[in-house]
């Protein structure tokens, strides 16, 4: 018998292993299958899922106003790389708390904003975070994230009635006009053409200024809703500036013939100005001592016009003095006392002019004496006690002798000298 060779060998079991599963072949069948099987799950886990049952997971509460059709199992992004899953969606009292299991080797920074995003119109919701900076501090297991800094898309729903609402204020009439005229001619595809281009320019320029833009419409909300708050009183307000404006085109004759007069009376009032205007700034000097005295006498002001240490005031007093179309006063007719002021008094028939004494001091220290008095008047700060006499001086001093100008009129003794 002759000796086989390598080829006839291999051949012989080639041919014996085609028997032997054709022999058995449903049992292959149904281990082949089952390989398939396992390998395509293994590779659907682990490749497509990204699964990892040693992987370690945090978890976060993310609460929402509204969920914007995010559910569970959908992925949770950090920037668009997916970092985990939404594990449950739950409604809360004051909206909607989603549940995220992030991977824990993600070092995710606490601030910024989380939005609920969408791969396309039809939906696929997922939750995307974008934090404003890579530092610290970051996100831990059973971290809580406020509805203030979450986002969710506009609902189909509402961008629909709103879209509505738009097409309800658009005329029919006027855009079946704008769309005659465009076709009109041979310029009118041109037109639109620009009109196209032009708003892809200004589309793409505020893309440039996007952070701005979304802050202006959010501001623009607050004020919108303020504005809405307040439409019952705008709505009485423009009632109201309707009468009134209606009463001032009933005096348009009077407000031209005014507009009219202004600029002479201005001219006149500018003339008068700039001829008086030394003597103004004297005057406006001379006020400056005057405000100074007045300022430090501001606390015996008060107590003049709003007392605070007795009852009533002068203004209370005018008004019931001056009432039902008469005069009212009280007299008192028991005596009271009077002050000494221990000055010298000259007669009053002497026709003379004589300068007023400086130091007129109630010599009476009994504090019911003058209760008006200066003595019983607030002090100015660093002033305190009562009003007396200055250590040292001459009590019969009185004040120097008024300037002469010349504009004074000379008081001679007698008076002045009457012209024939």
């Amino acid at each position: 018998m002759s000796r086989r060779g390598p080829v006839e060998v291999a051949a012989g079991g080639i041919v014996a292993g085609v028997r032997y599963g054709y022999a058995r072949r449903l049992g292959l069948s149904v281990v082949a299958l089952a390989t398939t099987f396992v390998v395509g799950m293994t590779y659907l886990v682990f490749g497509v899922f990204d699964a990892d049952p040693t992987a370690e997971t945090y978890r976060i509460r993310v609460h929402f106003d509204e969920s914007g059709g995010l559910l569970p199992g959908r992925d949770v992004t950090l920037r668009g790389v997916p970092v985990g899953t939404v594990s449950s969606v739950d409604l809360t009292e004051g909206g909607v708390v989603a549940v995220a299991e992030i991977d824990s080797r993600a070092r995710i920074p606490a601030g910024g904003e989380i939005r609920v995003a969408g791969l396309s119109l039809a939906g696929e919701q997922y939750l995307d975070l974008r934090p404003d900076s890579d530092d610290g501090p970051y996100l831990e297991d059973g971290a809580e994230i406020s509805a203030e800094d979450t986002a969710t898309p506009v609902p189909l729903s509402t961008l629909m009635h709103n879209l509505d609402g738009m097409l309800a204020q658009i005329d029919p009439d006027s855009l079946r006009v704008i769309v005659e005229e465009l076709g009109v001619g041979p310029e009118g595809p041109r037109k639109l053409t620009d009109i196209v281009e032009g708003g892809t320019f200004l589309i793409s320029t505020l893309d440039g200024v996007l952070p701005q833009t979304v802050s202006l419409l959010r501001s623009g909300r607050i004020v919108l809703r303020t504005l809405a708050d307040a439409a019952p009183g705008l709505q009485g307000m423009s009632g109201e500036m309707s009468t009134l404006l209606g009463g001032v085109e009933s005096m348009d004759e009077g407000f031209r013939s005014f507009v009219d007069r202004t600029p002479a009376t201005m001219h006149s009032v500018d003339a008068l100005l700039a001829e008086n205007s030394p003597t103004m700034v004297q005057l406006l000097g001379n006020l400056t001592t005057v405000a100074q005295m007045a300022h430090v006498r501001v606390p015996a002001l008060n107590e003049f016009f709003f007392p605070s240490d007795r009852d009533g005031s002068t203004l209370e007093a005018l008004m019931t003095a001056f009432r039902d179309g008469g005069i009212w006063a009280l007299v008192n007719i028991y005596p009271r006392n009077s002050c000494d002021y221990d000055l010298p008094r000259r007669p009053p028939t002497i026709a003379d002019h004589p300068e007023p004494y400086l130091y007129t001091y109630c010599t009476d220290p009994d504090p019911s004496t003058l209760v008006r008095g200066a003595r019983n008047a607030p002090r100015p700060p660093g002033e305190e006690g009562a009003a007396t006499m200055p250590p040292g001086v001459d009590p019969l001093r009185t004040s120097d002798p008024a300037p002469v100008g010349p504009y004074s009129v000379p008081l001679d003794y007698g008076g002045p000298t009457v012209p024939n």
